[in-house]
């Protein structure tokens, strides 16, 4: 499980590493994997939050973020600790990263049968000639 400080920070542990090693290898980008696994391990938290716990730099987490909300796989909320300055943004998974995950299969499985239908087309030319 990811490591929490004395400042409620996460930080990966040597498994998050892996895991989000490993949906970079599957085909997710870097960042969006790290922001991924950091965000599957609590149940919300904030961008700075992210930026310390993952290594990122803000435009990096920004990126990610925008990339998760277009894919509907996170949410996010203000919220005010003071009555002046900035709302400070709060995320968590709008999804279970099982179903993430889910879906990352159903895209993947989409994607190698149209690949195979493209083979099968191809031995159909090779069988005309």
């Amino acid at each position: 499980m990811i490591r929490i400080t004395s400042r409620n920070v996460l930080y990966f542990t040597e498994q998050e590493e892996e895991f989000a090693a490993l949906l970079h290898r599957f085909g997710i980008g870097k960042n969006i994997s790290k922001v991924l696994v950091y965000l599957a391990n609590t149940r919300e938290t904030t961008s700075r939050d992210i930026e310390r716990g993952t290594d990122l730099r803000q435009p990096e987490v920004s990126m990610a973020m925008t990339a998760m909300i277009e894919l509907k796989w996170i949410e996010s909320r203000e919220e005010r600790h003071q009555k002046e300055g900035r709302p400070v943004k709060i995320y968590k998974l709008a999804l279970p990263i099982s179903e993430i995950v889910d879906e990352l299969e159903r895209g993947k499985t989409a994607e190698a049968d149209k690949q195979l239908e493209m083979i099968k087309q191809l031995r159909e030319f090779i069988a005309e000639q």
